[in-house]
């Protein structure tokens, strides 16, 4: 099992996120940070990405008025830059049970700003959610991405370190079954020095630093060599190929829609 870091948010930013969810129109089953502090690589000017699932009340669910299955906030709070999305529990459900690992991961985040119960049974359940075909999301995100990093004039650092973030991730979760989205966490294994490298440079710098156009014929083999790790990684895999976690999710789903859990 993989050493999970120890993500941390400064207890002043902590409140802020804390009033932020408290203030959402619906209850939250939970409130997590995802993003750049997620992956374990946010710049001083990273904005905050707030994600989480909210529960819609059986008026707007069976009314003709029905309340919004996703709910959205992006603004600038006094120098916080937020970026809050939430679902409703049962599009997140159904998300779970696709081949979806974004979902996977804000559930998973160890950055908790508002959590329940129930955010504790749904992480249990969440591990009969993983299939051998997650693989399908991390290939075409890590492609979508590289794509992102080749264009940019002059290249960027932070596509490139989603890329490796999102292969890292992808590897680790076909060969393990586990959702680890931290990129530091994941290269304590790994042991690549130019991701260490790439960190901190992000870490240091700006949301847009740049790298050196000299270094790309170094970063396409690290990129093809890990899309090949993938791969080897998904054909050996022993995750089931199908979910197994429906009938659990819909329990869950009638019990909260009941006030029952």
């Amino acid at each position: 099992m993989i050493e999970p870091a120890q993500p941390m948010v400064d207890p002043f930013v902590q409140a802020r996120l804390a009033a932020i969810a408290a203030s959402h129109p619906y209850p939250l089953l939970f409130a997590t940070v995802s993003g750049a502090h997620l992956y374990g690589f946010p710049s001083p000017d990273s904005d905050w990405d707030l994600r989480g699932v909210h529960l819609l009340p059986l008026p707007e669910l069976v009314g003709l008025e029905t309340g919004p299955e996703t709910y959205e906030l992006a603004e600038d709070r006094a120098g916080l830059e937020l970026d809050l999305v939430t679902h409703d529990a049962r599009k997140f459900f159904q998300l779970m049970l696709r081949k979806n690992g974004y979902v996977l991961e804000q559930l998973h985040s160890p950055l908790v700003v508002h959590t329940t119960p129930a955010h504790a049974e749904l992480r249990a359940i969440a591990k009969g959610c993983v299939t051998r075909h997650h693989i399908h999301h991390y290939r075409g995100f890590a492609a979508n991405q590289w794509r992102l990093f080749m264009q940019g004039q002059p290249p960027r650092v932070k596509p490139l370190l989603y890329v490796f973030r999102v292969l890292l991730t992808g590897i680790w979760l076909m060969r393990t079954g586990e959702v680890e989205a931290n990129l530091a966490t994941l290269n304590a294994e790994f042991g690549l020095p130019y991701v260490d490298e790439l960190i901190a440079l992000k870490r240091a710098g700006k949301e847009k630093a740049t790298l050196d156009a000299a270094d790309l014929a170094f970063y396409q083999d690290g990129f093809s060599r890990l899309a090949q790790a993938l791969e080897a990684a998904h054909e050996a895999s022993r995750l089931p190929e199908a979910p197994t976690a429906g009938p659990a999710l819909h329990d869950l789903l009638v019990r909260l829609r009941l006030g029952e859990a």
